[in-house]
């Protein structure tokens, strides 16, 4: 009996994972045209909300941002930092958030190693190795990281995971969370990297914005403690500082496709619950989106 049901689910598992329920969209964009051709920034917004970035975007207050698009509505990969990275370095970025099934999800990189009948999905840049940048260092990128939150500082063993996974990794005391210019910092640092980098080498960038995670209550004037409301004014204070970068990448290096989003939310109180790590909804539900400079 036990030989009989194994062989039952290896014929027919795969058949109901992997075939699409429905009309499979388009890609939005052939990633294989895109490597080898542009520079990578990967720009996380370290904590950022959905419902905190779609109402800033209509607000008006973030207008670097706005310029590329509206936000899409994702599931994110994980709970806090660790497990959501771990899920977007290997290829898995966060979902659209109405997904059904597996097969509804747009996949920018896959794993050519696993899953899926190992077969890479169309408009996907099929990567060799266990992350991304593995990936993309075998075809020639250069690949860097600029840290922010504590699993980046390399100040303890777990805090050298993400950055040993890049070819160049940098972090300090000034871009870290309790620092209010961390942004500002880690933009200035960049902006001088680039000058120097050989135009010639493409370059994939991990940025981790830390500025939204806490604390970030001295983002509002006369704030004593972190809510949604700063929260906010954190993201205000990102997007004005992402304007810079954006901006100096363009003039030095012509150009990039930008992933922009979220690893996961957090909670202000609501429910009863506070920060993240936890599943809850507004920590499960997060904004994203890409687009070339």
């Amino acid at each position: 009996m036990g030989e009989c049901m194994t062989e039952s689910t290896e014929r027919e598992v795969p058949l109901r994972l992997f075939s699409s329920p429905g009309e499979k969209k388009a890609p939005s964009v052939d990633m294989n045209q895109v490597v080898g051709t542009q520079d990578i920034l990967f720009v996380c917004l370290d904590t950022l909300r959905y419902d905190a970035a779609v109402e800033e975007e209509a607000a008006g207050g973030t207008p670097v941002l706005n310029q590329y698009g509206p936000w899409e509505k994702c599931q994110a990969p994980g709970n806090f930092t660790w497990p959501s990275h771990h899920a977007m370095f290997a290829g898995f970025l966060p979902c659209r958030y109405g997904a059904k099934h597996v097969a509804d999800r747009e996949m920018l990189f896959f794993p050519k190693s696993i899953g899926l009948g190992k077969k890479v999905p169309e408009g996907a840049y099929g990567f060799s190795g266990s992350t991304i940048m593995e990936g993309l260092e075998k075809d020639g990128y250069d690949t860097w990281c600029v840290g922010g939150v504590a699993f980046f500082d390399k100040r303890s063993d777990i805090g050298k995971v993400f950055p040993g996974y890049f070819q160049k990794s940098y972090w300090n005391p000034s871009f870290a969370c309790p620092v209010k210019d961390s942004t500002k910092n880690q933009v200035d640092f960049l902006l001088k990297k680039i000058r120097q980098a050989d135009q010639e080498r493409r370059i994939f960038l991990y940025l981790n914005v830390d500025a939204i995670h806490y604390p970030n209550y001295f983002y509002l004037d006369q704030a004593r403690e972190d809510s949604y409301e700063s929260h906010k004014a954190a993201l205000r204070y990102a997007d004005q500082e992402l304007g810079r970068l954006l901006e100096g990448w363009k003039r030095q290096r012509g150009g990039a496709f930008v992933i922009c989003c979220s690893d996961h939310g957090t909670c202000y109180g609501e429910d009863g619950c506070q920060f993240h790590g936890i599943d809850h909804p507004i920590v499960n539900t997060i904004p994203y989106k890409h687009f070339f400079l």
